[in-house]
């Protein structure tokens, strides 16, 4: 990304929206935390337990939301939301620079491209790809016959995505991501696996943005598919038949086992692991490092990971856990006998 020469702050507010209070002539080119700040750039407050550091921040100006617009002196742009708020000011200042429209020498291009789009060195495209307007094909990316992809969809370098897969409009897809590899799918036959083709495809929706070295499994006979505003991490697996409702995130290293379902609004912290042929309603949340073994039909927050403590006391505390079946198999006993005791006779 590059930076751009700044904006005023009622330019910003032009676009963008919100409340301006303050100068609103003033220019920024930059955005930075409450801390780190310095002049020219322009810091946001969004957690009510950093306000102190709005009180010594050296920025030029800050975003803040309604509740502190009379904490500070500094310009300021007001609105409800002052995290997303600082993420469309981020765009505004550091826009992408886009390669040149065309195809560069080197790359193999076995489909129609319109004019709009750019193929990067040494990319390949199959036969019977359908490429939209504005799509940015970055260098050493191999599109599959018969693949389809949205307009103004850019992908990294080294994209793989296998023949027959759709993606989406406004797609972003970082480095390394594999879209439509084989899912894991084999028969056991004597002491011989016998694999099974997987003739399903990936089917993902529009504004999805998919993380570098990510992998997202074909479907077995049914898609695998990928909801509108999905946002996956970096190194995540996603494996065969699975479905992911739409505006789901997922942190990275989570792992999903094939023909699992997701509902809408979803989020799965950092290394959390889900088995395969299970159900999560819409809006479950599951904690990072947190392993799903049942479906989940209500939304809210799951977490299955022990508390970190030092490992004396974890070792104290697993022995006590090993310990609760036998406990529990005791108290029934001394239940049974306090019944018979208080049985009348």
């Amino acid at each position: 990304m590059w930076v751009s020469g700044g904006l005023r702050l009622d330019e910003i507010v032009a676009r963008l929206g919100g409340v301006l209070e303050g100068d609103g002539s003033v220019v920024v080119s930059q955005v930075g935390s409450l801390l780190s700040a310095g002049e020219g750039s322009i810091a946001f407050l969004a957690n009510p337990k950093y306000r102190q550091q709005l009180q010594e921040t050296r920025a030029t100006a800050v975003i803040v939301p309604p509740k502190f617009s009379s904490a500070t002196a500094l310009p300021r742009i007001i609105c409800p939301n002052a995290y997303a708020y600082y993420a469309r000011v981020v765009a505004l200042l550091h826009p992408p620079r886009r390669r040149r429209p065309g195809v560069c020498p080197g790359a193999v291009v076995n489909s129609a491209v319109p004019a709009s789009a750019s193929i990067g060195e040494h990319a390949v495209i199959g036969e019977g790809v359908s490429i939209g307007e504005n799509v940015i094909v970055h260098p050493g990316c191999v599109i599959g016959d018969g693949v389809a992809i949205g307009d103004d969809s850019l992908l990294y370098p080294n994209v793989v995505v296998y023949d027959a897969c759709v993606i989406g409009k406004r797609a972003i897809i970082h480095a390394g991501a594999i879209i439509g590899s084989d899912g894991f799918g084999f028969a056991k036959e004597g002491e011989h696996w016998v694999k099974i083709p997987q003739i399903g495809r990936v089917v993902i929706g529009d504004d999805v943005e998919i993380g570098a070295n990510t992998s997202i499994d074909r479907g077995a006979l049914d898609d695998t598919v990928i909801g509108d505003g999905v946002k996956l991490d970096n190194q995540i697996q996603i494996g065969h038949n699975v479905t992911i409702g739409d505006h789901a995130a997922m942190a990275g290293c989570v792992g999903i086992a094939g023909s699992t379902s997701i509902g809408r609004r979803c989020t799965v912290g950092g290394a959390g692991m889900i088995i395969g042929h299970l159900h999560l309603a819409d809006d479950v949340h599951v904690s990072a490092g947190s392993m799903v073994t049942r479906n989940l039909p209500r939304p809210g927050q799951y977490t299955s990971i022990f508390p970190l403590e030092a490992h004396q006391e974890w070792l104290h505390n697993a022995a006590q856990i090993k310990r609760l079946s036998r406990l529990a198999e005791r108290v029934a006993e001394l239940e049974k006998k306090l019944e018979l005791t208080e049985r009348p006779y």
